[in-house]
Parts: structure tokens; C-alpha cells; sequence
């Protein structure tokens, strides 16, 4: 969710399409401008790794660059986050804190998905981009702040202005440089290269596994593929091969472009839908089903205590629901903000349904 990261050495820009190479042009040009940069892009097509290059090729290099996800902290704790508090703030607040307004100063502010800030939140961001002020959380006192704002989205803005769901003030402030990123199926010449450069990585990072180079066969497969998850995708991809151990068995896995191996149709994000679960064995007996909730080898006086219709239809709800939950994660890398509007529950039920199942992401 927050990332702060110190003269380290960004990922490349991969690519030699058009828009990539124009990207790279652009990086250049712009990295020492400090102007306000907006990226945009689908989920997974690289919106930080070009962030990174900015900052990278940027004069501000050698001060911090500080990463925060707007998407995947309620509002209290985003705006604590942001701005920092003072102690007796508010309830647990028991000593200072900086903000990552501070942390940042003279160097870099990643506001990653920016389009999921919400709406009371934009107007204090316009103030502090537009005076470099800002104050603490309990506090009358304004501190100055000199950061480079670079900021993403994989929200159309327009439409969200269109909706009020974003402030046109905030919008036109933000994008004052503006580097669209298409998605990978639109710059297939990219492909190849990324796949060379993520092999070469992780022969590196995993060399206890072995990373076998696709044949022409598999490569002009993987070139063809739509690739939904764009980059991400890709790289999650070559990370499961290195245990499939074959090419054709990972690109069969892959959701196939009739849907029906995916789980997610459509292209407007806001407006995914879950079309089918993945497969899973058929549960064929009355003793299986019982078997996931109770246990069989109690004495019979016992079982029969736990065998409770309520109860079990409660567990089998929460079950499905922490299943479906997980499911539509994975299906949109982790993004919480999309994943609940797919799920048609609040952001704030979401974080809750999270926390109560205990759900996280596989670890690779």
C-alpha cells in the first residue's frame, strides 16, 4: 500500500513499439520538468515502472521516492497517511507522525490509482498542489512541502468527471503531462522482448528453478494471446512455468479469449462481470459435504451437537463468499476498489470481508 524507496535503481521500460519508444522520449524530456505527470493505463501494463523511470532519469534521484496506493486505504487512514497527524488526534494517535507529503519532500509522490480518492479528499490534494502547504492531522501548524507529483490511474477521468466523481479542478492540475500506456495486446511487438528480459531476471532471482526459453511455436502463441492482464499477467505467466516445467501445459492454462475458461468478460472495468467460477470437482455425497464443517471422527453424542442447519449454512455462506472474494482479487490484481464494484458492495464492506476471512494474496 505505501512504498518508500531511496536511490534505487528503477525496472527498465521494456518494448519497442511505437508507443513505448514514445514513452521513453517522453521520460526524457519531462523527467527534470517536475511538471505534474498522469498515467494511465489498464491494470498490469507497467504504470509504475514508468513512474520509477521518471524519477530515475529525474534530478531527484538521489531523494525519496514514496509510493501510496489511494485505493487500498479507507479515507481516515488515507488522509492520515497523506498529511500525517499530531498526537490526541484522534483515538490511537499517541505520538507525530509525518505524512508522506514530508517524506517526500524534494523528491517523488506516487499517488497510484488515483481515481479511487475519495471525493473529500480531492479538494485538500488541490490545495497542497496548488500552495505546496499543507496540515498535519490535529494541527493548526502549515508545513511547506517540494514534491514531484506523479500519479496514475487505470480510470477513464473524463467519465468519473463527467459522474462527479472527480474533481475537474484536481484532474486539470494532475495532468498537465499526460503518458498513456496501451495495453499489451495493442503493442504485441513488445512481447518478445519482455519475455527475454523477465526470463533473464528470474533465471537470476530463482535459480534453484528451471526457466526454459518458449520455442517459436509457444512464442508466436504467447505474441497472439490477448493477454487481459496485460503485463502482470505475463510476468505471473513465465513465474509458472518455472513449476509447470512445459510451455503448453502454462499457455493452456491461460483463460482462453471465448471466456470460458475466464472468470471476467468486458472491457470496461467498472462494469466487469463474473461469468463462471473455476472448475472444481463435483461434491457427489451427502458425507462430503457434512465432512468440510464437521468432524466425522467425533463420538456420535458429539456429532450430532455440530451437525446444525444454521451453522453450517453460515460456514458453507462464508466459504463461498471468501472464495468469490479471493477469486475476483486474483481476477484484478489485488485492486480493492474494482474488486468491489464487480462484487456491487461498498469499499468499506469489502476491507471488512477481507479482514474477517483473513484473505491474502498467494505468496510466488
Amino acid at each position: 500500500m505505501i512504498n518508500i524507496k531511496n536511490k534505487t535503481k528503477s525496472i527498465p521500460l521494456i518494448g519497442v513499439s511505437k508507443s513505448i519508444l514514445k514513452i521513453k522520449e517522453l521520460i526524457h524530456h519531462v523527467s527534470d520538468t517536475c511538471l505534474n505527470v498522469l498515467i494511465t493505463g489498464e491494470t498490469g501494463v507497467g504504470k509504475e515502472v514508468v513512474a520509477q523511470n521518471l524519477y530515475t532519469e529525474s534530478a531527484r534521484v538521489s531523494q525519496n521516492f514514496v509510493k501510496i496506493n489511494c485505493a487500498a486505504l479507507p479515507e481516515t487512514l488515507l488522509e492520515s497517511e497523506l498529511y500525517g497527524y499530531e498526537k490526541g488526534a484522534f483515538t490511537g494517535a499517541h505520538r507525530n507522525r509525518s505524512g508522506k507529503f514530508q517524506m517526500a519532500d524534494k523528491g517523488v509522490l506516487f499517488l497510484d490509482e488515483i481515481g479511487d480518492m475519495p471525493l473529500a479528499l480531492q479538494s485538500k490534494m488541490l490545495h497542497v498542489l496548488q500552495s505546496g502547504e499543507f496540515s498535519p492531522l490535529g494541527s493548526e501548524q502549515e508545513f511547506k512541502t517540494d514534491v514531484w507529483v506523479i500519479a496514475a490511474t487505470n480510470h477513464n477521468l473524463e467519465q468519473s468527471m463527467a459522474k462527479k466523481t472527480f474533481r475537474e479542478d484536481l484532474f486539470y492540475r494532475l495532468n498537465i503531462i499526460k503518458i498513456e500506456i496501451p495495453p499489451l495486446r495493442k503493442r504485441k511487438e513488445d512481447i518478445p522482448p519482455l519475455i527475454e528480459y523477465y526470463l533473464k531476471i528470474y533465471r537470476s532471482e530463482y535459480p534453484n528453478n528451471r526457466v526454459e526459453k518458449p520455442n517459436s511455436d509457444i512464442v508466436s502463441k504467447l505474441v497472439n494471446y490477448p493477454w487481459p492482464g496485460n503485463v502482470r499477467q505475463l510476468q505471473n505467466c513465465i513465474k509458472k512455468q518455472m513449476i509447470m516445467q512445459s510451455w503448453e501445459k502454462t499457455f493452456n492454462d491461460l483463460p482462453k479469449e471465448n471466456g470460458q475458461d475466464s472468470t471476467i468478460v468486458g472491457t470496461d472495468k467498472n462494469a466487469m462481470e463474473i461469468q463462471e467460477l473455476p472448475d472444481k470437482k463435483a461434491v457427489n455425497s451427502t458425507t462430503q459435504i457434512i465432512s468440510e464443517f464437521v468432524d466425522l471422527s467425533t463420538s456420535s453424542d458429539k456429532l450430532f451437537e455440530d451437525i446444525s442447519l444454521k451453522k453450517i449454512k453460515k460456514m458453507a455462506a462464508d466459504k463461498v463468499e471468501k472464495e468469490v472474494i479471493f477469486f475476483v482479487l486474483e481476477k484484478v490484481g489485488w485492486n480493492r476498489s474494482r474488486a468491489s464494484k464487480i462484487l456491487k458492495v461498498s469499499y468499506k464492506t469489502l476491507l471488512y470481508k477481507i479482514s474477517e476471512f483473513n484473505i491474502h494474496p498467494h505468496i510466488e
